[in-house]
């Protein structure tokens, strides 16, 4: 028996007929998520970036759950070139969306740029998700009711929005550049779940846990550490059941703007709460991304 597993999604609930897109699908949670989703009848499209990883995810959901709507797409959320190419084939070829699970992410990474000049941290886990879902959400208005979920972190309780050096130009430490993007993720539903009110278009965030994954590739003492103590971190499976909760969760069809853990609601840190930033940090996205979203 594992020390901790955390929460269980413990609905039942049938996902014929609905279409759902995961980001960083083809690996840890992300992957477990969709072959949840797949087992439930939903057509999944896994977004990822490594496309021969991707086609091997989807494979092996089809073969496991007998699903075979389960589908690899390239989408590079470091390119809003490739984010923007991958939304106008969504919206050619799928007519619906009633999922969006904004869970890719990169983990301590070292300081590198975007091909769009964005600190690479800051642009996969929140410039990314912003751009996506600004360019499908009014197909998931017409799909409505339709569910957002991000995938952020309790890591965002060290974290603080400085507007003054907001992609470490200045100063950068990779981990408090983790803490500070996935604080923006959280940010960035509060400030989403607002404007959407009225549309039946939910958006939630939620914390996974400590999780034995990829994502610490970068530092070798994560890698280390993750399996001396895997005693004490849940598995990809375990991990992806706040996902799938917030995905699924009958009780939580008018539930939005709300951060969960183990498949329940969590505490949100004073900075997580702070509409002011919320709203600057929606214009100031808005504004380098050069989008308009109303």
């Amino acid at each position: 028996m594992k020390y901790i597993s955390g929460g269980k999604c413990t609905s039942t609930a049938k996902l014929n007929g609905k279409v759902v897109v995961i980001t960083g699908a083809n690996t840890g949670i992300g992957k477990e998520t969709a072959r949840d989703l797949a087992g439930r009848g939903a057509r999944v499209i896994l977004a990822c970036r490594d496309m021969e990883k991707a086609e091997a995810a989807a494979n092996e959901i089809r073969t496991k759950t007998g699903n075979q709507q389960v589908i690899a797409k390239k989408l590079d959320l470091a390119d809003t070139k490739s984010i923007r190419e991958f939304a106008e084939n969504f919206l050619k070829e799928e007519k619906e969306l009633h999922i969006l699970i904004n869970n890719a992410g990169v983990l301590l990474c070292p300081y590198s740029k975007t091909v769009d000049g964005f600190e690479m941290q800051f642009a996969v886990n929140h410039f990314g998700p912003f751009l996506l879902t600004f360019l499908l959400i009014e197909r998931m208005k017409e799909s409505a009711p339709s569910r957002i979920v991000n995938v952020s972190s309790l890591a965002h309780c060290l974290a603080r929005i400085r507007f003054e050096d907001l992609q470490g130009e200045k100063s950068y430490h990779r981990g408090l550049a983790y803490c500070n993007s996935k604080l923006a993720s959280i940010l960035f539903t509060r400030e989403l779940a607002r404007r959407l009110q009225g549309t039946r278009v939910t958006a939630n965030a939620l914390h996974p846990g400590s999780i034995v994954s990829e994502l610490g590739r970068h530092l070798t003492i994560l890698i280390f550490l993750g399996k001396l103590l895997t005693f004490f971190l849940k598995t990809p499976q375990e991990g992806a059941q706040t996902s799938v909760y917030c995905a699924v969760a009958e009780e939580l069809e008018s539930v939005s703007g709300k951060y969960f853990s183990d498949c329940k609601p969590a505490y949100v840190w004073p900075q997580g709460c702070d509409d002011e930033t919320a709203k600057k940090l929606w214009d100031v996205s808005c504004e380098l991304l050069g989008i308009q979203w109303d």
